[in-house]
């Protein structure tokens, strides 16, 4: 990866809809140039894809609470099986894979207690998780 890399994946993550005609007058490249290069990036695995964040889903951030909850798998449990569940549950803004004893970080977002602990019930029966440790964001 080199700076105009750089540039693109800025541009991108500031707007995924960006063509490859603005993004190339905004780099100095072509539009082809920056489609190869987005292509690359993709294939190498930096770019892992494209999403559409919905106004509705996003919750209200004066409402509910944020957590961190740290997240051990089960052994026989894979990790990419795993991120694939984990995507699908609207309460988690953010998974990490993670050093340390734990496998992931997870971020979320929840309406209050009762939700919370419905999140961490379904994580451990449904998302093959062995252990968690939640911290609470104060602020």
């Amino acid at each position: 990866m080199d700076a105009v890399d750089e540039q693109i994946l800025s541009i991108l993550r500031a707007d995924g809809r960006a063509s490859f005609t603005a993004i190339g007058r905004e780099v100095g490249l072509s539009t082809n140039a920056v489609a190869a290069r987005v292509r690359r990036l993709r294939t190498v695995g930096v770019i892992a894809g494209f999403t559409v964040v919905l106004a509705d889903a996003q919750p209200d951030p004066a409402v509910g609470m944020e957590a961190f909850i740290d997240v051990r798998l089960h052994q026989d449990r894979d990790s990419e099986e795993f991120l694939t569940w984990v995507r699908r549950v609207s309460s988690v803004v953010d998974a990490v894979h993670v050093t340390g004893p734990y496998d992931y970080l997870l971020r979320v977002r929840v309406r209050d207690m009762p939700a919370l602990d419905r999140l961490l019930r379904a994580l451990k029966r449904d998302g093959g998780v062995m252990q968690t440790q939640t911290r609470m964001a104060l602020r």
